[in-house]
Order: C-alpha cells, then sequence, then structure tokens
C-alpha cells in the first residue's frame, strides 16, 4: 500500500509518498480501505508543528504518526478478533486531532478512537468533508446558550469551520449572517445563511448596523473582537478558532468575568465523539451538505498542503487514494 511519511515537522517538502506492507488488524483494530480523507488546517498544524505547543499532542520531538492526516471515510475490509461493533464492508468514517495517518491508502486503528457509521445515501466524499471543520465549528455552538431567533454572524463562511457553522446553526433556527467573498453566496445561502454580507468589500461593521448580534463566531480568524465589538448586543459573546494578535483570545476569555458589556470565549474543541453523532444525525437527515473545493491523489499530497496553508481554500480539500 501507499502512504504518506515524514520523520521531521516542516513544509510539505518534508512528505513523502512510500510503499509499505499492508498492516493486519489485531486486537480490537479495524483494517480500513480509505476512500477519502481532506488535507485541513489541523494537518497543516501537525505537518509544520506549529504552535509549537501542539507537539506536545502529536509527538515531541518528532512526529509520533509518521503518516498525515485527521480524519478518513472508506470500507472496513478486516477485522482483529476482538471487535464486535464493525463487521466487513461496513461503511465508517472518523476523525482524531491529534493525527491517524489516514492519507494512506489503507489505515489500522483501534475501535476506541472517534468512529461512526457512514450514514446511507451519504458518499464517501461527504463523509470526509464532514467532519473536521465540522468538530469545531460544533465546539463553538457549544459554548454558549443559543436558541432559536438568535441572530449570529459567521466571519469565513466559506472555509471548513464557517460552512459547518452555518449548517448547523440554521438547521437549529438561529438567524445567520454571513461573510464571504460575493462569488460564493449562493453556496453559502443554500447552507441556510438568511444574510449575505461580502468580506471582500467593507468591514463586516460598516456593512451591519450597530449592536446587530447576539454572537460572532469567526471562524480562522478573520477578524478581532476589537472589531467586532460594536456589532455585539450587551450581553453578545465573540468566539474565535485563532488565538488572535498577540495570542489575545485566550486572555480576554480569562477576563471575561470582569468585563461589562460584549465578552470573549475561547472554544476549546472537545469531544470528538459527541461531534461525529451530531454530524452524523445531520448528514443522515439531509441537513448538511459541507463545501468541497479541490481533490488532490495521494501521489500530489505536498501540492494539496501547499494549497490549503495559502489560505486560499473554499470549504475542505480532499485527498482521494487510489486502492480498489
Amino acid at each position: 500500500m501507499k502512504t504518506t511519511f515524514r520523520t521531521a515537522y516542516g513544509p510539505p517538502d518534508v512528505i513523502s509518498v512510500r510503499d509499505v506492507p499492508r498492516p493486519e488488524p489485531r486486537g480490537d483494530e479495524v483494517l480500513v480501505r480509505v476512500h477519502a480523507a481532506t488535507v485541513n488546517r489541523t494537518d497543516c498544524a501537525a505537518l509544520w508543528g506549529t504552535p509549537y505547543v501542539f507537539r506536545f499532542f502529536v509527538g515531541w520531538p518528532r512526529p509520533r504518526v509518521v503518516a498525515t492526516g485527521t480524519d478518513f471515510a472508506g470500507e472496513v475490509v478486516a477485522i482483529g478478533p476482538d471487535v464486535s461493533r464493525f463487521a466487513v464492508g461496513d461503511r465508517i468514517m472518523g476523525f482524531n486531532d491529534n493525527n491517524l495517518g489516514s492519507h494512506a491508502e489503507y489505515l489500522c486503528l483501534s475501535t476506541r478512537n472517534a468512529i461512526v457509521a457512514i450514514p446511507e445515501a451519504v458518499s464517501f466524499e461527504t463523509a470526509a468533508a464532514s467532519m473536521e471543520g465540522a468538530h469545531y465549528a460544533v465546539n463553538f455552538i457549544n459554548k454558549v446558550p443559543l436558541k432559536a431567533g438568535d441572530k449570529v454572524l459567521v466571519n469565513g463562511a466559506t472555509g471548513a469551520i464557517g460552512s459547518a457553522a452555518v449548517a448547523l446553526l440554521a438547521d437549529m433556527g438561529v438567524e445567520v449572517t454571513a461573510a464571504c467573498p460575493a462569488p460564493y453566496h449562493e453556496a453559502v445561502a443554500a447552507l441556510g445563511a438568511a444574510r449575505l454580507i461580502d468580506s471582500g468589500g467593507e468591514s463586516p461593521a460598516a456593512q451591519c448596523a450597530p449592536h446587530s448580534f447576539d454572537f460572532v463566531f469567526d471562524a480562522v480568524g478573520k477578524s478581532t473582537f476589537g472589531a467586532c465589538r460594536p456589532l455585539l448586543r450587551e450581553h453578545g459573546v465573540y468566539i474565535s478558532s485563532e488565538l488572535g494578535p498577540g495570542g489575545q483570545n485566550p486572555v480576554l476569555a480569562l477576563c471575561a468575568p470582569f468585563m461589562r458589556g460584549p465578552k470573549v470565549k475561547f472554544p476549546v474543541p472537545l469531544d470528538i465523539p459527541g461531534s461525529l453523532a451530531t454530524v452524523s444525525q445531520l448528514l443522515a437527515r439531509g441537513a448538511y451538505r459541507p463545501l468541497i473545493d479541490r481533490r488532490y491523489a495521494l501521489e500530489d499530497i505536498r501540492e494539496a498542503f501547499a494549497y490549503v496553508a495559502s489560505g486560499r481554500k473554499i470549504g475542505n480539500v480532499l485527498m482521494i487514494p487510489t486502492a480498489r
């Protein structure tokens, strides 16, 4: 089988694609033929080892898993003797933000990982694209007391996190204003956004009335608390998936109990099994279809990483192995 391989942190040039023996599942392991995986921002963090603290989760001083890849959608082709949860032929999907090594034709992993069945009529590509961004979007949503009718601004609504947030919020009955480039307004509207503003034009503060929103979800750090504060109501909350300039967002979140007016919360992403359960239910109901930008072959994994790192992707970038 072919798999990605690297022994040090660094840019895409540190990755090679190698032929290695296909593993055999033991104990509680399943062997999965990977049909699709994404190349995402979490993968980029694990590749470069930045921020540096991330290395203490994925391996220090060098990566613990030599293959890249944090998610997968595929088919079980063999199981270990202790597996009762899955059977050969099952279609499954899984995610681990500390790296799975899923940029490969086959993946052998323990069933103790966060894995769920792919709902019927959902393709492998859709399943693969529905996890990483949605996990972080779920961890925006569960940090605040959202209810139907609340007004939320989503900055960066075409990214994997932002587009998933739009879909999940709309499914809850929240009124979503999405900021994204004008050419993608139609695609984001299809996810459930009630209003679209052009992120390529004036700032959201210039395009929206003051005190318009209960919450601002700033996906991928497209703005700052200072810029968004005038848009928030008295008890509004700003949440970003990024540390912010000078690492200000975690600090502001710690200061929130002492702040008057709008506050900051920092979404520590926990409970991957819970996120996958939410995504699986939405996919089964047809309430969520993730945006897919490009597809790359496994042999082109360096180019895939370079494109994702450029910040130009819209939604999700897929890696499609060639194993059959």
